[in-house]
Parts: C-alpha cells; sequence; structure tokens
C-alpha cells in the first residue's frame, strides 16, 4: 500500500464534569470512524482526545460532591475514557489538561504571549457562564442569559489577563476569505464572519482570580489561565510543542492538524480564539475546522435536568458497540442536528442491520454450506444478460464512492454506500435465485460462480464496513474465511480466495428485536439509575407543555384584543393534463452557495447541486431564510424551467416551498436528510 502522507485529526476533549451522554459520545464515534479510513487508505494517522480538566464549574462541583478538583477530574476523566474504550474507539493519546507537561506548556505559552505584548493586565467586568467557561457583553446575551445553553449569567470583575484579539482580527478575516475549506460545513463560517469577526473583535480575558482550579500563572501570584487557552493548547502540547523551541519531532511531523472535529456549539473557539492564538505563537493555523451538528433525543437536546439524557454505554447493553456506532453515523446529517429515539434505534436494526446485512451474510453461507457443503469456487460461468457485471460494477465503485463521501467528510454518507453495496448483493440473489439452479445439476458451475460472486462482494463490504463498525467486518470476513482485502485492491473484483470453506457454524450477527421487549430493558435501566419510566417522563413533558399552553393562553387573554387570524383562501388553478405534468422534471438538489440578491429585499441567489450539475436558482425567501440557513440543505427542485432574468441574474429552476397562511414561506424538504442530490422525485 502507498504511504499517503501523514493524517492528524482530534476531537474536542471532552469536559470532565461528568459522564458522557451519547450526543457527546457520537464525536468521538464519528472521529474513530474517519481515523480508521485514513489509516485504510495508507495515511500515517495521529488521533488525539482527552479530557478538559479545569474550571470553575469542576471547582463547584467538586466542592458539591465533596472532593478535591483533582479527584473529581480523576473519577470522570476515568469514566469518560472507559467510553470512548467501550465504543471500540482506536484514538493514539489521551491528553488530560492537568497532565503536567502540558500544564507547564501552559505557563510557557501565557508568558512567551506576554513577552510579545499580546497578553496585558486590566480589569474584567462583564456577564460569565459557569457553564460553557464564556465570558459575554450585556448585548450579546438572550432574554439575559447566556446565548449558547441559556443558563444564568452572572457579573464578573477581577483583576485579569487579556489577549489583543483585535490585533490579529484582520490577519484572520483575509485567512479565512482565502481558505474557504478552513472552516466547515460553510454556513458555520459565515456565522462565525458575521456575528463575530465583521463586527469586531473585543480582546479577551485570558486569567481568572476568582477561583483557583486552573494552571497557575507563574509569573503573577493569584491568576489562573483562562480555561480556553488551556485547552485548545492541547492540539499542539499534546504531540510535543514547546514554547521555548524545543518542540518534539512528532510535533514537526503532525502540525498543522488535518482536521479538528468540533461540536457547532463551540466553533467560534475553535476558528476565532484558536487561530489567533496559533498567530501570536508563529504557529501554522490547522487545515480545517468541523463543527458537527448536535445528536439529539426525540423530543430535544438532552439534559440531565429533563430526564431524557441516554448514555452511549447503556445502549451498548441493550443493542452491542457495533450498532450504537452504527445508530451515531447513520442518523447524523452532514449539517442539521440529527435526531435518535429507540423507535428509530429498533427499525434501523431490524431493517438495516438484522435484514440488510446480517440476512445477507447468514443466507449466503447457508446455501454454500447446503450446496457445496461449505465449499466455494469460482467456476467463471457468467450471466449473458449483464447481471454479473452489474453487480461486479457496484462491487469495485464502492470505495471510490466511500472515498469521496470520507474526502468531504459526509461520514453517514460514506456508510450508506457500504450498505448500498449490501442491497445491491441481495438483489443479485433475487435475480440469481440459487434455489432454481440447485435444482438442475447442468448449472452447478453456474450457482457456484453466484455464490463465489456474492462472498467477493459482501468481502468487499466487510472491508470497507470495517471503519464505521469494526467487530462486525471482522465477524463477517471470520465466517466467510476471507483476510481483510488491501484499500488499494478494493477499487476491482476478484479479491475473495479463488478456492475457499466458509463457516459450517454461521452465527446470526444481529438477531430481529421487538421495541416493546427492548422498551422494557430500557425502564430496568431507568428505574436501576433512580430515573423515571419513559412514559412517566413523557407525561411530566405533556403536563409541563399544557401548563405553559396554558399561561400563554392566560396572557393572550389578558392582552388588548386581537382580530382573530383570517382563514385561508385557496385559489385553485386550471386542471393541467397528465402529459403536460410529465414534462416537469423534479430533482433533490443540495444548496451549496447562497447570497443575497443585492438588487432585491427579497431575492436569494442559490447554487443548487442536483448530482450531475450545479444550477443557479433565485428564489424569493428573505427575510424566513438566510444565505446561512441554507447552505447544506436539501430542495425539491424543478429543474427544466425556461431559464428566466430576475434583478439582473439568471434562474434556472425553481425551488419548491409551501406559502403558510400568513404568507411566509416553508422550503419543502425531503424526508429522510440522506436522499442524495440529484435524486428523481416522481
Amino acid at each position: 500500500m502507498a504511504d499517503k502522507g501523514r493524517y492528524y485529526i482530534t476531537t474536542a476533549i471532552a469536559y470532565a464534569s461528568g459522564k458522557p451522554h451519547i450526543g457527546n459520545t457520537y464525536e468521538i464515534i464519528l472521529a474513530d470512524a474517519i481515523a480508521r479510513y485514513k489509516r485504510q487508505e495508507g495515511y500515517d494517522v495521529w488521533f488525539q482526545t482527552g479530557t478538559d480538566e479545569h474550571g470553575q464549574k469542576i471547582q463547584d462541583r467538586a466542592e458539591a460532591a465533596g472532593m478535591t478538583p483533582k479527584a473529581f477530574v480523576d473519577k470522570t476523566a476515568g469514566e469518560i475514557r472507559r467510553i470512548w474504550d467501550l465504543m471500540d474507539t482506536s484514538y493514539d493519546h489521551f491528553i488530560r489538561t492537568t497532565d503536567a507537561p502540558h500544564e507547564r506548556q501552559i505557563q510557557k505559552i501565557f508568558k512567551k504571549m506576554y513577552d510579545k505584548g499580546d497578553i496585558y493586565l486590566g480589569e474584567y467586568k462583564g456577564m460569565y457562564c459557569k457553564e460553557c467557561e464564556a465570558f459575554y457583553t450585556e448585548s450579546q446575551l438572550v432574554n439575559g442569559k447566556c446565548p449558547l445553553d441559556g443558563c444564568d449569567v452572572e457579573p464578573a470583575s477581577e483583576p485579569a489577563y487579556f489577549f489583543r484579539m483585535s490585533k490579529y482580527a484582520d490577519r484572520l478575516i483575509d485567512y479565512i476569505n482565502t481558505h474557504p475549506e478552513f472552516i466547515q460545513p460553510e454556513s458555520r463560517k459565515n456565522e462565525m464572519m458575521n456575528n463575530f469577526l465583521l463586527p469586531g473583535l473585543t480582546d479577551l480575558c485570558v486569567s481568572r482570580t476568582s477561583f483557583s482550579w486552573g494552571v497557575p500563572i507563574d509569573f503573577a501570584p493569584g491568576h489562573v489561565s483562562y480555561v480556553w487557552l488551556d485547552a485548545l493548547c492541547n492540539y499542539i502540547t499534546g504531540i510535543g510543542y514547546d514554547a521555548d523551541g524545543e518542540s518534539t519531532e512528532q510535533f514537526k511531523k503532525y502540525w498543522p492538524a488535518d482536521l479538528h472535529l468540533i461540536g457547532k456549539d463551540i466553533i467560534r473557539f475553535h476558528t476565532i480564539y484558536w487561530p489567533i492564538f496559533l498567530m501570536s505563537l508563529d504557529l501554522p493555523l490547522p487545515k480545517q475546522v468541523f463543527g458537527h451538528p448536535w445528536l439529539l433525543q426525540s423530543g430535544g437536546k438532552m439534559s440531565k435536568s429533563k430526564g431524557n439524557v441516554i448514555y452511549a454505554d447503556d445502549l451498548a447493553e441493550l443493542f452491542s458497540v457495533d450498532a450504537v456506532r452504527y445508530f451515531c453515523i447513520h442518523e447524523m446529517p452532514f449539517e442539521n442536528d440529527g435526531v435518535i429515539s429507540y423507535d428509530l434505534m429498533v427499525e434501523r436494526w431490524n431493517s438495516e442491520l438484522a435484514n440488510t446485512m446480517g440476512n445477507l451474510v447468514n443466507r449466503t453461507i447457508a446455501m454454500s454450506n447446503k450446496y457445496f457443503g461449505g465449499q466455494v469456487a469460482d467456476r467463471g460461468i457468467s450471466d449473458e444478460n449483464g447481471i454479473d457485471d452489474d453487480l461486479r460494477r457496484v462491487t469495485a465503485g464502492t470505495a471510490q464512492a466511500v472515498t469521496e463521501k470520507m474526502d468531504r467528510l459526509r461520514v453517514a454518507d460514506a456508510l450508506t454506500e457500504v450498505f448500498n453495496l449490501f442491497k445491491r448483493c441481495n438483489k443479485y440473489i433475487d435475480e440469481t435465485e440459487p434455489w432454481k439452479l440447485a435444482k438442475d445439476e447442468a448449472s452447478s458451475d453456474r450457482l457456484a460462480t453466484v455464490l463465489y460472486n456474492l462472498l467477493d462482494s459482501i468481502s468487499t463490504g466487510a472491508a470497507l464496513l470495517h471503519s464505521f463498525m469494526p467487530s462486525t467486518a471482522e465477524k463477517i470476513l471470520a465466517q466467510i474465511n476471507a483476510p481483510m482485502t488491501a484499500y488499494d485492491d478494493l477499487a476491482h473484483t476478484g479479491n475473495y480466495p479463488k478456492e475457499n470453506t466458509v463457516t459450517d457454524a454461521p452465527e446470526i450477527l444481529f438477531q430481529r428485536l421487538k421495541l416493546e421487549e427492548v422498551m422494557e430493558k430500557v425502564d430496568a435501566q431507568r428505574k436501576a439509575a433512580g430515573l423515571p419510566s419513559l412514559a412517566e417522563l413523557e407525561a411530566r413533558e405533556k403536563a409541563e407543555a399544557e401548563s405553559k399552553a396554558a399561561a400563554e393562553a392566560a396572557a393572550e387573554t389578558a392582552s388588548p384584543e386581537k382580530a382573530a387570524p383570517a382563514e385561508p383562501v385557496y385559489v385553485h388553478k386550471e386542471a393541467c393534463t397528465y402529459d403536460d405534468f410529465a414534462k416537469c422534471e423534479f430533482r433533490v438538489g443540495e444548496i451549496i452557495k447562497s447570497e443575497e440578491v443585492k438588487k432585491s429585499k427579497k431575492l436569494l441567489c442559490n447554487q443548487v447541486d442536483l448530482g450531475d450539475k450545479v444550477v443557479q436558482i433565485l428564489s424569493g425567501l428573505r427575510p424566513q431564510y438566510t444565505p446561512e440557513m441554507m447552505v447544506g440543505k436539501k430542495v425539491m427542485v424543478i429543474e427544466n424551467l425556461a431559464p428566466r432574468k430576475m434583478a439582473g441574474l439568471e434562474s434556472q429552476g425553481m425551488i419548491l416551498c409551501a406559502e403558510m397562511p400568513d404568507g411566509t414561506l416553508s422550503i419543502m424538504v425531503p424526508d429522510k436528510a440522506e436522499t442524495p442530490g440529484g435524486s428523481e422525485i416522481g
């Protein structure tokens, strides 16, 4: 295998304030799939994760638990690492910000920035959120609360050191504009530019004196480093950076990072603070920061106070580690938040894991044992109608399709490509009907070839599955008695041994599940953890919603009377023939770029990827939709409308929307987020 070079990937380090839920765990699973695939391609990968262990919130929680902060983070960091290991993640280094080498480098980094004039002593006055360890101005608050997590903020006034963010702002803006790949998805870039950089950066408070649990500033007694300066620098200290110029060969080899994979809620810290810190240190910036969306519990964001938190180890007990990995990766769209629920997981388990993949492997092995005593041989008897050729084409093309998706960090879509191969194998069984071939002795060689083709394609699918579901991939290969195919060989078929023997005792990979039995186990888990049953939780949420609705109704009644909303008036158009309708070509498109049309108050100019081409479509969607909201959306498009000029620009189609009774618009989107651009609607 050719050496592709080095690849350095990091996750955000998990905040060691408690046990991570499945939404937190999603990130390490996603990063692991990327790291494993890069290794499979031939890259020299360094994969770093870890824990962020300083800050006021941790000090407060440790005191509440009757523990020292160090004992508290030792416990929580151990729990986080246990979950990461349980999820079969292949990280190379687990850094803790309480590691002595890291703390020493933070002191040296702080002093280097101070000596350079980038840090100065002042006084901090403003609002501080303990939950996200961030400072906000009054104008940034939302209803008087933290704009990020809705938590209470408190006024803070204390001597503090500040970093001169404005000194590097123009340089960062220029960098972002000339490196469009730096912040992804693009909507995150637009958010950072429009909400923070372009309005102007204020200097950042980088030390605290009101609590002691942090890296002490050795030249300023009483001061500890701001948690984000401490935490962000893990990406360089963890691979051997030294502020005095004695960095290790490992640092020189792997920096700059190829990918910082983080949650969308902390993208400001990674795309504004972090690159500016690096500029101050005269270090190159990471190649890309990807702000992934959230994995939500059905009904909203997971919260311990709501009692709706789902933990990865509980899910692994209910399903399996690989199934949890599958759920997390498959249910997360590229940009929009994903939703996970027990009924959805059971549905995916039964339809995709048990049926599409598990049943395919099991019945192929069973037929090999039934018809040939487990002996497999390629007899080279192909179908004259091209059925074999089409299976080989799909099999040989899957690796490239997966790689193209992975290169764009569309990991869910990459996993779908693997399952598309398994679906094609199932279709091949329906097309070739091996059970009928088995009845005709003259068709024995043809039957052997059919089973060989299936096992060859399954072995390719298993090799590509390994990055996402490593244990399952290894089980499949063990049962069909096949080695792991090298990545460079996946672009062609015939990798499965020409003469071979499959297991005579195939294991059912995924036994079908009944939702009611799973839910009984869920309630047992919740009871053991001292949590209300799901039925009780649902009743509580319903009561809270009804109470809120009643309060809003009472407020509405107390306010001056308003005119009742007008009943919608439906205007029906003249009937068209089926032939007229059939002339319209409806397709799914993905918006890859969107911007306001300067000559119009309503129009957005959208670049829409239709799979085989990109078209420009103008739509009167403002002010309900902004360019940032549009980028990454899958939309329904009429492709073959005759082009027309609007505000001096050509529009080459129409995005379908519903008009609400109040005149606002709602974009029509496909039900399944994984629907590829270019899919025909009909």
